[in-house]
Order: structure tokens, then sequence, then C-alpha cells
């Protein structure tokens, strides 16, 4: 038996084909092969097309059955995994309304800091874990104020997931997950916040019905079978936003156990039993996947907008006659420090940690007559680093520990200069695994069908790629370059304060 898994990312759609009995991947592939595109038409907004997301799943399907000549009939299940935090709105018919406002969108930023004096810091902290920030409810309520006659027309609202989802089975739902990162969610009722919906004088009738995450959320129609090539009936089981489906995918759902991923977007995620929230709001706090009556598990992730986009941006801009794996064997070219060029990369819309500052992305240091196209490209990668180094001392304030970080061996995980770097200036093992989040929600809908009887039958002995350890003799030198950058980082934010 098999399962299909999708992950809806911003800049792709991934695909996986995983073999129930064997826990292998019988195929994967992505399309479009480039990033998908991101609609910018003003500052600071982010918008895609969801209709583009379902064609290009259509597509993908068809392309992967067809390959590796795998019957419809074969596939038992279906799960989904997708870029969190977006915003589709349709109406009654199921036609969207506008373009999806994606995760990376900071145009509500200014409202969701309004509500978080407006609601009290101590309320929103207490009970939705988070400041309303630039999150789904907030950029529901800008629709709500600068789009009031498409807002007037609004039958449903929904996450990525829940729009493919609805594509796949006709059907509208989302998951407590899911309204937990959209910062509907009171963790302390275990219902939806009233006094949210109140303040954004949002009608609690647009948002849809929870389901269980793993679970028989719906069928596939028989037109979503006929436009997919696949038959009709296959039970949707399992959905998840990225990060709790990348945690998912490496196992990680007890507390103390830690994921990253680093693609368009940079995130640390660690599970905890513990209602934890950060005073400042620079983390996030949302519902793990496994999270039940008899035993909470909450996600905190923490989460940099500028990762893998700014080493996108180089290709194209710094060495488009170039892929990754050659940009990796150049920036290795460079000396530990980039020779004292310093990149910041935060120019991908207002950045959390940095408790929503919008500080763009900046290079310090440059040199014309010593820096060339290898300390920029290693300067991006260490930038990247150190970012997460940011980050995670932010976790550390809270009691989080991190000694070893598991990891998809993919995107910037595939440079040896970003992973050892990484490593030795966090001071812990990363484990890179065979997985990624299309694999995950395979897995999960496996899961989800009652394919296994436990969590633990799900993964069995996973497979462990490499492990990447500090190296202690860098660690000074290291720990140094890291504290000039924090002092580079530190000026650009006392020079937003001050303009």
């Amino acid at each position: 038996m098999l399962t299909l898994g999708y992950d809806i990312g911003s800049s792709s759609i991934k695909c996986s084909l995983w073999d129930v009995g064997k826990k292998s991947v019988v195929a994967s592939g992505q399309h479009p092969v480039q990033e998908m595109e991101i609609l910018s038409p003003f500052p600071g907004w982010a918008e895609q097309h969801p209709e583009q997301w379902w064609e290009y799943i259509i597509l993908l399907t068809r392309k992967l059955l067809s390959e590796k000549e795998i019957r419809g009939d074969q596939i038992g299940a279906i799960g989904i995994a997708y870029q969190m935090h977006g915003l589709v709105v349709v109406d009654a018919a199921g036609a969207v309304l506008r373009p999806a406002i994606i995760w990376c969108d900071s145009r509500a930023v200014d409202i969701g800091e309004q509500a978080f004096k407006n609601l009290g810091r101590e309320f929103c902290l207490q009970h939705l874990l988070n400041s309303p920030g630039n999150f789904t409810a907030s950029k529901l309520r800008w629709v709500r104020e600068h789009e009031p006659e498409i807002y007037g027309r609004i039958h449903k609202i929904m996450l990525p997931g829940d729009y493919i989802a609805m594509k796949l089975t006709g059907e509208i739902s989302t998951t407590v997950s899911g309204l937990s990162e959209g910062i509907f969610w009171d963790h302390l009722r275990g219902a939806v916040s009233s006094e949210l919906l109140d303040l954004f004088e949002i009608d609690k009738s647009l948002l849809p019905e929870p389901r269980p995450t793993f679970s028989v959320q719906g069928r596939v129609s028989q037109s979503a079978a006929s436009l997919l090539g696949l038959p009709a009936g296959i039970p949707v089981a399992y959905r998840a936003g990225d990060q709790p489906n990348n945690a998912f995918s490496l196992n990680v759902l007890n507390p103390g156990e830690i994921a990253a991923t680093a693609g368009t977007s940079g995130v640390v995620y660690a599970v905890t039993d513990s209602m934890v929230h950060d005073p400042l709001s620079r983390i996030n706090v949302f519902t793990h996947v496994n999270n039940s009556d008899k035993a909470r598990r909450l996600g905190i992730l923490l989460c940099i907008n500028g990762t893998g986009i700014l080493n996108s941006w180089l290709r194209r801009n710094v060495s488009p006659e170039l892929g990754y794996v050659e940009m990796n064997a150049l920036a290795a070219k460079a000396p530990a420090g980039s020779g004292g060029l310093q990149l910041f990369p935060f120019g991908n819309g207002a950045e959390r940690m940095l408790s929503n500052a919008n500080v763009g992305s900046h290079m310090a240091g440059l040199d014309f007559n010593r820096h060339g196209r290898a300390e920029i490209l290693r300067a991006g990668q260490e930038g990247i680093a150190f970012s997460f180094r940011y980050g995670v001392d932010i976790l550390r304030e809270l009691g989080v520990g991190v000694t070893v970080v598991r990891a998809g061996k993919s995107n910037l995980f595939l440079s040896p200069l970003f992973s050892q770097t990484l490593a030795t200036i966090l001071g812990a093992s990363i484990e890179l695994h065979d997985t990624d989040g299309a694999q995950g929600a395979a897995r999960g809908a496996a899961l989800g069908a009652g394919m296994f009887a436990t969590v633990s039958d799900a993964f069995g002995s996973q497979d462990n790629k490499a492990t990447i350890d500090p190296v202690s003799d860098d660690s000074a030198r290291m720990g140094d370059f890291y504290r000039h950058w924090l002092a580079g980082l530190q000026n650009l934010l006392n020079s937003r304060e001050g303009a």
C-alpha cells in the first residue's frame, strides 16, 4: 500500500509516494523546478494564487504516477503539509476571491500590534500564547478594513492546506493546530477566542470546523479524482502546517526534541508540554500535531524569514551561472568570517524574532579590493547561521535546552559549510535525516488512516544520514565572528528606532 503526501510550499509544490510496508519513498518530485513567483504589488506584501497551487498538484501527481507506472488504486491515503499563516478566502461556491496573503506578508503587523495592546499583553500571552502579530487573524482583519466588498462575499476563510483539502474533497474544514497557527485559538479554554473575534469584528461562521490532525478528514471527490488520475474515495487523513509537519517527519514529538529547517525561511521548532510564552513575543507557540487531552504537546516556533530566500537571491543576482552545489564549493574557498564582510539576511518582511522589525537585508564591511563572490556567498551562509544562533539564544532564555538538532537533508542543510558553521556556532550536534515535508505528510496520512497502531510503529528506526558535531577548536573564533555580527545587527535595529 502507498500513501501520497503533498507539501504546499511558497517556493514549490512537493509530492512523495511512500511505501507503508517498507517505510520508504517510492517516488518524489516537485513543481515547478524554479521557485514559484511571490507577488508583491506594494512594499511588504506577499501573495500567491491558490489556484496555481492546485494546478501544480494536478500536473505533479499525474507526472509521478505516469513516470513510475503507479496505479491510482495503489494509493490508500493522502496527507497535506502546507505553508503556515496564510489566508485564502472563498465564496459560497468555493471560488477564490483574492490572491492568498501568504506567511511572509507584513501588511497586518500594525493591526496585530494594536490588537496586542487592546486585548492586553497578559490575556494574549496566557490565552493565545502569542501576540496576534502578523498572523492569519490579523490578515483577515486587514481584508475587512481595506477590502470590505471582498470581505462581504467571504463564505469561509482557510489556510493554504485547508484550501487544498477542499479542492481534493469538496469539504471545508481545518484543524485545531491550524486555528492555533492563525491565532484564533484560546489554549486555556480549548476553543476559538471570542475576545479576538469580537475585537476584529469577525463572524465565527467564517472559520471552518476543526477535525483531528490524524483522521479521515474527507475523501477525494469524483471531480478531483478525474483531474488527478486517481480513484474517488481515497481518504485525506492528515493535515499540518509545514513546521509542525517537519517536526513530525523527523519524529520530533516529545518535550526536549528539536527540529530545524532552512528552506525559504528558517525555523527552529522545539516541543514542550508547558504553556510557555515569550514576554517579548519573539517566538510563537502553537498546538503540535500530536497534542491531546491526555498529553499536552505544544510547538515553540522560532522563525527567520530570510534564509533560503537570501541564498536563492544570491544565486540569481551574484552567481546566475552556478548551481547551489557550485555556490557552496565557491563559498567554502573564502576564509571563515568572510574576510570581515557581513550579511544580514532580513530582507523578507518583518522579523518576528526582531520584535516585528523590518530592517531589510544589509551588507557591511564590503572592501572592493579584498572581497569577491566567494566572500559574498560565504557571508550569506554565515549570516544565516548567525541568525539561527540569535534565535536559539532566545529559546535558551526561555529554558529550552538545545544539544541536538534534527533536520532534513535538504535546502541549506545540503551545504557542508552551512551545516558545520551552524553546529559550531550553536555548540550542538546536527542530525541530518533523509526526509522532507512531503514524506512527512505521506507518513502522517498512513497514521491518520489507521495503517499503524501507534506513532512509534510509523517510524521504527529512521535513517540518520549524517551527524555534524561542533568543531571545538573553532568555537571561540566563530564566537568572535558572531559577536561582531551581533553588534552590527544591533546598530541596524538602533538606526531603525532612531529614524
